[in-house]
């Protein structure tokens, strides 16, 4: 899988590039996407400063950030972006959802975009509901304590065991939606399942509706330690799709009472035999199990988003 595509959609809102010259779209269903192209003459800094100057820019609800920096590379560093944001969070008051690296793999590919400490954009508006980001290169969250978060996606070929612990010890009252790429360590995955253990008594987010632990090569095991979790009393759908899941995984998935009562299991993209896929689809829950990827015993197995 490659990202080819910028976002159309995010929070529910319908995302629309900005250039300077445009007027504003409606703030109650639109937000829009700020980025430079490789041919630009103007900054990401003064298109982003542009944007400020628009009459009822105080009504905008959400902003995506493309690419900010057509050198941008191994070594870029978005501290000057999270600056901006964090010093127009005056003339931004109603801000409630942010997606940071709209990037796609002709501008960047995910295991290469370049991030940081984010924590600044976040004490800076404390009321976000709604947050995206891609690239888990060098990404920090920090303590992340937002009362009124409602959904959170980290999409990466690859994510630290700091940034998941992070993720792990935050406080989000009201978190439904958790979306992790945990990705492989081909591409900077240090994290393992046990990491994931403060989720799984279902107390660190009591709302949690959607749980996404996908796109990893520990797929197995994290089926394995989620199954029977305490956290799926409350879920809705479980999502474990795009990674290396295997017969060895399902097993526990196709044992477990508590995944036959979730009103959705997403396991496409997998590594399990037609046998095993027939049996998933049978549970008294939808599932899908598409996507299946066919590989011998001696097969190099790979998360679908790693690169």
């Amino acid at each position: 899988m490659t990202i080819s595509a910028h976002l159309t959609d995010f929070a529910g809102f319908k995302v629309v590039s900005w250039e300077p010259g445009q007027p504003l779209g409606d703030p109650a269903t639109t937000i829009h996407r700020i980025a430079v192209e490789y041919d630009d003459a103007a900054p990401w800094l003064a298109k982003f400063r542009a944007f400020l100057e628009l009459p009822r820019v105080a009504e905008t609800q959400g902003l995506v950030i493309g690419m900010w920096d057509t050198e941008a590379g191994m070594d870029g560093d978005p501290g000057e972006v999270v600056e901006a944001l964090v010093t127009a969070h005056a003339h931004l008051p109603k801000l409630r959802a942010v997606f940071m690296n709209d990037i796609t793999y002709e501008e960047n590919e995910v295991s290469w975009i370049p991030n940081g400490d984010l924590s600044p954009i976040f004490a800076a508006y404390p009321a976000l509901e709604h947050l995206g980001i891609r690239g888990g290169n060098g990404l920090s969250v920090g303590h992340l304590a937002l009362p009124e978060l409602r959904s959170l996606e980290i999409q990466a070929g690859g994510l630290s065991a700091e940034l998941v612990r992070e993720v792990m010890s935050a406080e989000l009252p009201k978190l439904e939606r958790l979306e992790l790429y945990l990705g492989t360590d081909n591409y900077g995955a240090t994290s393992t399942p046990e990491d994931l253990a403060p989720l799984l008594d279902g107390r660190l987010f009591p709302r949690l509706k959607y749980l996404g632990l996908k796109n990893s090569d520990h797929e197995d095991q994290i089926a394995q330690i989620v199954a029977n979790a305490p956290v799926l009393e409350g879920l809705e759908v479980l999502d474990l799709s795009m990674g290396i899941l295997t017969d060895e995984g399902a097993a526990a998935l196709l044992s477990s009472p508590l995944v036959a009562k979730l009103k959705k299991l997403d396991v496409s993209f997998n590594w399990c035999s037609d046998e095993m896929v027939k049996k998933l689809e049978a549970l008294p829950t939808e599932v899908d199990a598409s996507d299946r990827q066919d590989a011998d015993e001696d097969d190099w197995r790979y998360v679908s988003l790693g690169e």
